[in-house]
């Protein structure tokens, strides 16, 4: 069974996988406020490679504790790295809709 030292790295990497995939969403507004609205889509995309990566870890977690294979606990950390997944998917979500704003906006100054 995965020690505690084994879970909290296993949540740090999910805390690190998804830290950089809100920030890729983040940093793709201010380059569709730039008017560079490929360059933040492509940002958008490279986000959500860091997110899958920690909602794969996520998911693995989910899947040991559903085959009674670790013991089940909710220490602080995990908890924070689920709440990392939920609030990035969110600010994902605000994102996407910024970038088509921005795009709308530039092309109704033209």
């Amino acid at each position: 069974m995965e020690g505690m030292d084994d879970l909290q790295m296993t949540c740090f990497q999910i805390i690190a996988a998804v830290g950089t995939a809100k920030s890729d969403y983040v940093n793709s507004i201010s380059l569709a406020k730039e008017g560079k609205f490929d360059d933040a889509r492509e940002l958008i995309k490279e986000g959500d490679k860091a997110y899958a990566e920690g909602h794969d870890v996520h998911l693995k977690l989910l899947q040991q504790d559903a085959a009674g294979e670790r013991e089940p606990v909710a220490p602080l950390i995990l908890l924070h790295a689920e709440d990392q997944l939920i609030s990035t998917e969110v600010c994902k979500l605000m994102a996407e809709q910024m970038i088509d704003a921005y795009e709308r906006i530039c092309a109704l100054e033209k």
